[in-house]
């Protein structure tokens, strides 16, 4: 894996740990020379991956939308700030540029990119790794939620083994780096989105 794309949210929890753990994710990735492809934006985990990466030495590529650009919360350190026009183009430059996926705690945006991820894998879009970081339980009920749709039949039993868990980064990117592509619905190129 070169580069992986980076789910997290640009809030600051007032719990240390969350910014400790992106810092952690950040330093990590580029210590294993895997560059970084996020959001763009310097604010909350968001900011935090992105200049613990880059303190390390490691590659971090920023992709923006327009409306966030101008309001001052871009991250003009990144070694590559690409503005898009919006979210579905930042999503599709993400896929497009990164091996694999892992999403940090965060809120509604990160959930967002978390299931299109999926949801893309099942289709066929990309065959690539999606790690979700648990760290502190924070995505227990989620994990239970994804195998309740499994065990009622919404997942198919191909695809329940998409999202790969795990507390730790260095855990969760050996699950990654031991991924093999799952069966999907179609096989869709990224290109026909």
């Amino acid at each position: 894996m070169k580069r992986l794309a980076i789910y997290c949210g640009s809030a600051t929890p007032a719990d240390p740990r969350y910014v400790a753990l992106a810092r952690e994710v950040g330093r990590t990735l580029a210590e294993r020379n895997i560059g970084v492809v996020y959001g763009g934006g310097r604010l909350g985990l968001m900011g935090a991956v992105a200049s613990a990466a880059l303190d390390a030495g490691g590659e971090v590529i920023g992709v923006i939308p327009e409306a966030l650009e101008g309001h001052e919360v871009a991250n003009r350190d990144c070694t590559q700030l690409i503005v898009v026009p919006g979210m579905h183009e930042r999503k599709r430059a993400f896929t497009d540029l990164a091996d694999g996926f892992i999403t940090l705690p965060g809120g509604v945006g990160t959930m967002d990119e978390l299931w299109e991820a999926v949801s893309w894998a099942q289709l066929g879009y990309h065959a690539k790794p999606v790690g979700l970081l648990n760290a502190f339980g924070f995505y227990d009920l989620l994990l239970a939620f994804n195998r309740q749709m499994a065990e009622v039949g919404f997942i198919r039993p191909a695809h329940r083994g998409i999202i790969l868990d795990a507390e730790t980064v260095e855990t969760l990117l050996e699950k990654m780096a031991a991924f093999t592509p799952i069966t999907t619905v179609l096989k869709i190129r990224t290109e026909d989105l």
